[in-house]
């Protein structure tokens, strides 16, 4: 058992009472919140009985465009899908190359996989998570080199905070990319005063319950301004029809939203910015109160975020499982988003890397660790929250390093809470 778990264990067992575990992301709560406004909302789908592409995923699509700002909002079963139904449209296949960060989700690589297309892995800024743009263009020149197509990049809003968009395309006008923003987990946020929504050829966005903007099953969403696209892709999700569903135009897939995740999600936007102010209280705090022992996240000049996940990297050589043990112990749980980059797994490390290599995702890997996040995290917990992170460094052993004397032996980090 390392130190940070026998000390979180001798806690424990000084405690009178245990206390209650914190939700590390709190639906029940949102779904009290919201109560007979929620069961109305699937009552009327019941009535009515139009499960498949009934009037709230029309009304949804027009609510969203309201808000995003967005000329054309098409609504599908997955944040997936959505980009998979982009690249169908665009007819991305073999011999294409579509840049994507590796620390993210793979579902952001594996639709251009499926479309026979070649993922190229570009690296990321260690401060805001987010693809790095110098990285970019060494991608770009990578497929060249293997006799690849450079024609589409997905930067991704990581953690919720968005991409440097304007630097991304201004490389991809350059040399003829068209964008996808993959903001499943950053809807919501703005760039230099824009809604997420209008960047890009497309933007796409996931509703799966652990989103800021979450449905209950899966969801998800296109954005665009283009009318032969939005026209395009409305044909793809109900497998590929023209005038009707007997006259298919082009390949297609069942990408429909559910009627019932519409009207969820109806109920759950008009909270949404209520919740969004109350993550980002939640932020504040948590930057606060552990600045100055971990690395908190910073946010760019200009960005808002919804704070998907609230994302810490510990100090350097830090026992990340004995950090998470100790905290579980108290009632505190974590999680960890991504302990390995896309090139590191075994599906997807076949794929080109960008030149120089991808150094800021295998560093994000090792040692970042992401604490509760949600609208209904109470002060109160919080504060159980950043006293057990600080408790859990406060004499914190790290993982064998070969840096140490001799080659091993343990690094004993020097308590920094001052």
């Amino acid at each position: 058992m390392s130190t940070i778990q026998e000390g979180a264990k001798s806690q424990v067992m000084n405690q009178h009472l245990r206390s209650e575990p914190i939700p590390f992301i709190d639906v029940g709560s949102q779904r009290r919140r919201l109560g007979a406004s929620l069961d109305a909302a699937v009552k009327r789908v019941l009535d009515h009985c139009q499960f498949v592409n009934g009037p709230e995923v029309a009304e949804l699509e027009k609510q969203l465009a309201a808000y995003s700002g967005a000329k054309h909002v098409i609504g599908c079963a997955s944040g997936t899908d959505a980009l998979l139904m982009v690249l169908m449209a665009k007819n991305v296949g073999p011999g294409d190359a579509v840049l994507c960060p590796s620390f993210t989700f793979i579902a952001t690589a594996s639709p251009a996989a499926r479309m026979g297309a070649t993922p190229v892995y570009v690296d990321v800024d260690e401060t805001t998570f987010n693809m790095s743009p110098e990285s970019l263009k060494r991608g770009i020149a990578t497929a060249r080199k293997a006799g690849l197509r450079p024609v589409a990049v997905i930067p991704v809003d990581l953690f919720g905070q968005p991409a440097d968009h304007d630097a991304i395309a201004e490389i991809a006008r350059a040399e003829g990319l068209f964008v996808i923003d993959d903001a499943a987990q950053g809807f919501g946020a703005s760039y230099k005063g824009r809604k997420l929504g209008t960047f890009g050829l497309a933007t796409t966005t996931s509703f799966f319950p652990a989103k800021p903007l979450g449905c209950f099953g899966d969801g998800g969403a296109i954005f665009t301004d283009d009318d032969e696209l939005a026209a395009t892709l409305r044909s793809i999700r109900v497998h590929g029809q023209g005038v009707d569903k007997y006259d298919n135009v082009r390949l297609g897939l069942t990408g429909r939203l559910d009627t019932m995740q519409a009207a969820i999600l109806i109920e759950k936007l008009k909270i949404f910015d209520d919740e969004i102010a109350a993550r980002n209280k939640v932020a504040e705090r948590y930057a606060r109160g552990l600045s100055n022992v971990v690395t908190v996240p910073r946010l760019s000049p200009g960005n808002t975020s919804v704070w998907a996940q609230y994302t810490i990297r510990l100090p350097e050589g830090t026992d990340r499982d004995g950090f998470a043990a100790a905290l579980k112990a108290q009632g505190v749980p974590t999680a960890i988003y991504y302990g390995k980059s896309m090139h590191q797994q075994t599906a997807y490390k076949q794929y080109p890397v960008a030149g120089g290599g991808l150094p800021g995702c295998e560093s994000l890997s090792q040692d970042v660790i992401s604490l509760p996040m949600h609208a209904y995290l109470t002060e109160a917990d919080q504060e159980r929250i950043i006293a057990a992170v600080r408790g859990a460094l406060g004499g914190v052993i790290l993982r064998f390093s070969s840096l140490s004397p001799c080659g091993r032996g343990w690094l004993v980090a020097k308590r920094r809470d001052g």
